[in-house]
C-alpha cells in the first residue's frame, strides 16, 4: 500500500453516470455546489448509456461538459454502455454480483480483449471531443482480471474501487475511502444515511474521502440534502475539494 505525502485533508466530489439523460437530475445539485464556490467536481462520463444517449447525438450536453472542463473539473471514463450483457450467471456468486447486487457491471464479466475494445472506443471518444482523459471508473467498480490487465497497456493514470485510487499501470493502491448512497428505495436512503453516518465518523481523521453520487440520489429530497449538508460539512472542517487527477498528482509513492 502506498502513502500518501503530508497534505491538507482533502474530499472529491464524485458524479457517477453522467449521460445526457442523467443531466436534468444533477442539474440543480450542480447549480447548488457552484454556488457554494470553487468546488471543482470529477464527472464520470457514459460515452452510450444503455444504448440510448450517444455522446455524439448530444452536441449540447458535449459543449456543457467542456465549459465545466473549463471551470476546472475532470472528466473521466465510466465503462462504455454502463450494462451488462454477459452471457447469464454461471455460478451462485456471478448471479449474485450481477443481478442481485447489479444488473450494471459492464466490466466485471469481459476478457481482456472484450475490455480493450471498449475502453479504447471510450478513448477514442474522448480524443475526438478534445477532452483530456487520466481516470477510468469501470460501472459499479466491478473489474475483471482481464480488464486489469487491458488497464495496464493503455495511458491512463488511475482506477479506483469504493475504498482505493490505483495508480496506473501498476495498480499501485492508495486509501481514499468513499461515501455511496443506495437511494432505490425508502428503506434502501434509511439505511443508506445510517451507514454514512456511522463511516464518516469512522473515517474523520482520514486524509481524504470520497463522495460517490449517483442520478437516483438527485430524485430523493432526502438523499440530494444529504450529499449538500455533507458537502458544505466537511467544507467548514477545512477539507480542500480536489479532482481524483489533482488529488493523485499530491500523493507520492513511499
Amino acid at each position: 500500500m502506498a502513502e500518501a505525502s503530508i497534505a491538507p485533508r482533502s474530499l472529491m466530489l464524485v458524479l457517477h453516470d453522467i449521460a445526457p439523460e442523467t443531466w436534468p437530475d444533477y442539474q440543480p445539485f450542480v447549480q447548488a455546489v457552484d454556488q457554494m464556490g470553487n468546488v471543482p467536481m470529477t464527472w464520470l462520463v457514459v460515452p452510450d448509456f444503455h444504448h440510448r444517449n450517444p455522446l455524439t447525438r448530444s452536441p449540447t450536453f458535449c459543449r456543457l461538459l467542456e465549459r465545466r472542463l473549463a471551470r476546472g473539473d475532470e472528466l473521466a471514463l465510466h465503462g462504455f454502455y454502463h450494462a451488462d450483457e454477459g452471457p447469464a450467471p454461471r455460478s451462485p456468486g456471478e448471479f449474485f454480483m450481477r443481478r442481485l447486487y447489479t444488473h450494471e457491471g459492464e466490466f466485471y464479466g469481459l476478457d481482456q480483449a472484450q475490455a480493450m475494445q471498449r475502453l479504447e472506443a471510450g478513448l477514442t471518444l474522448f480524443a475526438q471531443q478534445g477532452w483530456p482523459v487520466a481516470g477510468f471508473v469501470a460501472p459499479a467498480w466491478l473489474m475483471s482480471q482481464g480488464t486489469r490487465e487491458a488497464l495496464r497497456q493503455l495511458p491512463l493514470r488511475y482506477t479506483s474501487t469504493p475504498q482505493h485510487l490505483y495508480r496506473l499501470p501498476d495498480f499501485t493502491a492508495y486509501d481514499a475511502p468513499g461515501l455511496v448512497w443506495s437511494a432505490r428505495s425508502a428503506w434502501r436512503r434509511g439505511l443508506s444515511r445510517v451507514v454514512c453516518d456511522w463511516q464518516r465518523k469512522r473515517w474523520q481523521g482520514a486524509d481524504t474521502l470520497r463522495l460517490g453520487l449517483h442520478p437516483v440520489d438527485m430524485r430523493h429530497r432526502s438523499s440530494r440534502e444529504y450529499w449538500l449538508r455533507t458537502l458544505d460539512d466537511l467544507l467548514q472542517q477545512g477539507r480542500e475539494p480536489l479532482t481524483k487527477s489533482a488529488w493523485l498528482e499530491r500523493q507520492v509513492v513511499a
